[in-house]
């Protein structure tokens, strides 16, 4: 983050106009975490639902109620913040990049790393900012774990095992629509996991994945009408070290979720584990043999960090920035585990 900190960037004189295509749970949540930060003006909101949009203009009363992407760019916004189903995101993240609006998406950007490498295009050629609400990574915990594999204070990674359990499942039916979802809890959830592993030590390149998909407790296998709700994988990487990932919705795993990320070198490990099965409060710890000590704890208000940083960037005047190459990696991980 440093080095792209120190770059030369060109201050807006006015504040950025925003417009939030998707404004349902998510949506408003990433709405309000902009309004809360001050650095853009949220000009317009776009819904299929007059409800939803009514409730999110109460955090914006200023914001014009608008139908469609079209008519946001056509609002003259200077970015997008993009919170509709995955099977929308690659064409309306290019639309909005096309017409030179910077773009702020949920997970996943695509459903296959063809589909994230075309919005990747669109953004280097439009010379636009683009991100990804990997939101995970803006926890206080993660943070310092990673500056401790960085610097070497873990010695060499050669293990991490990752796992994000939830006791319950999506509401929409499109979640369980392969063709409009691209995958089960591996793209629900899973991604976060492949990101954290990836992002964590620095993107080495992934050489080998093996993967077990499950559906109501029997093996996936080929099945185009089902998403998995249970998975395991296993990154190989070309340092020899190994990444253990599993992911599940709908788990009787004894509470609402299980989130870990965990790390372990020859000098030591640290892991990041949700406390009480909350999907907020984390805790993370550094581990010196049977010892250990704590790193973070609650409370870390990291929920809209993504969406608030990537809202100071915009307003700070940058542009495409080259570290977002790196969602191909994700992307092919996640084709990888599907067999893609």
């Amino acid at each position: 983050m440093s080095a792209l900190l120190a770059a030369p960037v060109r201050v807006l004189a006015t504040r950025p106009r925003v417009g939030f295509l998707g404004v349902g749970w998510i949506g408003r949540h990433r709405m309000n975490a902009v309004v809360a930060a001050g650095a853009v003006e949220v000009a317009a909101i776009a819904d299929l639902s007059p409800q939803m949009a009514a409730e999110a203009a109460q955090l914006a009363p200023q914001a014009k109620r608008l139908s469609s992407l079209d008519d946001l760019l056509d609002a003259g916004v200077d970015g997008v913040v993009i919170a509709t189903p995955s099977a929308l995101h690659t064409q309306q993240a290019i639309r909005a990049l096309e017409r030179g609006a910077a773009v702020f998406c949920q997970k996943p950007l695509g459903r296959t790393q063809t589909e994230v490498l075309a919005v990747l295009q669109a953004a280097r050629t439009a010379d636009r900012l683009l991100a990804v609400d990997l939101s995970y990574r803006f926890t206080k915990g993660m943070r310092l774990i990673r500056e401790l594999v960085s610097s070497g204070e873990l010695g060499r990674i050669y293990a991490a095992e990752l796992a994000f359990h939830n006791a319950y499942g999506p509401d929409k039916a499109w979640f369980y629509d392969p063709a409009l979802s691209g995958g089960g809890c591996v793209m629900d959830l899973g991604v976060h996991l492949v990101d954290l592993a990836l992002w964590t030590l620095d993107h080495p390149r992934v050489t080998d994945v093996s993967a077990k998909l499950f559906a109501g407790g029997d093996r996936l296998g080929q099945r185009p009408d089902r998403v998995e709700d249970y998975a395991v994988a296993a990154l190989e990487l070309e340092s020899g070290a190994t990444i253990e990932l599993a992911c599940s919705w709908r788990l009787h795993a004894g509470c609402d979720a299980v989130i870990e990320a965990a790390f372990y070198g020859t000098r030591g490990g640290a892991a990041l584990r949700n406390v009480n099965g909350s999907f907020y409060d984390f805790i993370a710890e550094r581990y010196r043999g049977t010892g250990r000590e704590v790193l973070a704890a609650p409370p870390d208000p990291w929920g809209g960090g993504a969406v608030a940083d990537w809202a100071a960037r915009l307003t700070a005047g940058e542009r495409f920035l080259p570290e977002v190459e790196r969602l191909a990696d994700v992307a092919r991980a996640l084709d990888q585990i599907y067999g893609r």
